[in-house]
């Protein structure tokens, strides 16, 4: 048994993924990459937690094009340090997943002639949703989020997509303690818009430059009433491609440095974090292997 509401989002969720993976089955893909990658950095942060926080993450990662439009599909696997408590008394870390998908229709392909203007390739609607789940010493976060919006393609080299999509988002957090503590069933946050941008660049035959930002209009206010900020993500990499390095074919295996820059992490502003944990600058090395 679960609440109406949170019954309806699943199944939204769900139907979602599945009319994307339908449509791509139904129409074989052009092109496809998938991947399984590992990062690390040792400066990530956490709302309300003062400390540096080390963590390992794996992740999965598809990227398809077919017939009218291409799929993004990524699962996180993160395992924080002891500074990022699962409980209380306990020095093993959080740990949490964090799904994305997002299924882009490609107008051009849908009409069936191109959609160009200036520096503009392509136009497209997107849809897709973000999922999480956390179990930590605060919050214990079950986040949910429909995204849709439209998305221009622009002509570079590699690729450049931007949307501005309206996002629906909810969570039911479950942490021990007051404020979260007295928080009942899922709640959700003013509907809001994002920027966003994902660009991969080729630099040379080895060296890509890659990465998303995304520029996140303030919420309203959270489950204990407090104001939501406009949150800044930039998460940014420089891979080198070490089968087309050693001539073994590109697209294996890469290696290369990631920078991610996080302004009031999911809308947790200065003011009511204290300045602890709302804001993160982290370096981190990366390693992917394509198949």
């Amino acid at each position: 048994m679960c609440f109406k509401t949170r019954c309806s989002i699943v199944q939204s969720l769900i139907a979602m993924f599945m009319a994307g993976t339908a449509l791509s089955s139904a129409t074989a893909a052009d092109w496809s990459d998938t991947a399984l990658s590992f990062r690390t950095g040792n400066d990530f942060r956490e709302p309300f937690n003062p400390s540096d926080i080390k963590k390992y993450i794996f992740a999965l990662t598809h990227v398809s094009g077919y017939k009218y439009g291409s799929n993004f599909f990524n699962v996180d696997f993160l395992q924080s340090d002891s500074n990022d408590p699962a409980s209380f008394g306990q020095t093993a870390g959080a740990q949490e997943a964090y799904v994305v998908y997002r299924h882009t229709f490609d107008l051009g392909k849908l009409k069936g002639s191109d959609v160009r203007f200036g520096v503009v390739r392509g136009a497209g609607v997107t849809l897709g949703f973000d999922w999480n789940t956390k179990n930590d010493i605060a919050y214990n976060s079950r986040k949910q989020m429909l995204v849709l919006g439209p998305t221009l393609m622009w002509d570079v080299p590699g690729h450049l997509n931007t949307s501005l999509l309206l996002l629906s988002e909810s969570n039911a957090p479950s942490g021990p303690y007051p404020p979260i503590s007295n928080v009942s069933g899922r709640y959700h946050y003013k509907i809001h818009p994002m920027l966003t941008a994902d660009w991969g660049i080729p630099l040379n035959t080895m060296l890509s430059f890659e990465g998303y930002a995304n520029l996140i209009a303030a919420k309203g206010v959270d489950e204990v009433g407090n104001e939501t900020g406009v949150e800044t993500n930039i998460d940014m990499q420089l891979m080198l491609d070490l089968g087309a390095a050693f001539g073994k074919g590109k697209n294996g295996l890469r290696v290369g440095l990631e920078y991610q820059y996080w302004n009031n992490k999911f809308g947790n502003t200065s003011l009511t974090t204290g300045g602890q944990g709302n804001k993160a600058s982290t370096p981190m090395i990366r390693v992917e292997y394509h198949f």
